[in-house]
């Protein structure tokens, strides 16, 4: 049984950093996908970092360079780098799994297989 669970969120001021992480139960990381998504109020959720099941990463290009996504395939966990956060950034942050490796565009959500529950994340200016 799959199981993703995201910690790591909480409330910082604009300019800090956190770490986000996602815990997978029932998951090779070699063997899957992995990608984070965040969704802010009344916004649809959008694509933040992924990294294939072969440690390719990709980002959502109006992020790269403040976030890097980063995997432990022992500890079988997941990681978000997040600096220089801006309020903007504030959002529940999503953790997905998909069998296998994702081909092309890897921010489709209908590609993910699994969800965690999600973790906060609150920028103040």
């Amino acid at each position: 049984q799959v199981q993703l669970v995201e910690s790591g969120g909480g409330s910082v001021p604009s300019g800090g950093s956190l770490i986000l992480s996602c815990g997978a139960s029932g998951v090779m990381l070699s063997a899957y996908s992995m990608a984070w998504f965040r969704q802010a109020p009344g916004k649809e959720r959008e694509g933040v970092a992924s990294i294939n099941s072969d440690g390719t990463t990709d980002y959502n290009e109006s992020l790269k360079g403040r976030f890097a996504i980063s995997r432990d395939v022992v500890k079988s966990t997941v990681y978000l780098q997040m600096n220089s956060l801006k309020p903007e950034d504030t959002a529940m942050y999503y953790c997905a799994a998909a069998r296998g490796r994702v081909t092309g565009y890897t921010f489709n959500k209908r590609t993910y297989d699994y969800w965690g529950q999600g973790t906060q994340v609150t920028v103040s200016a």
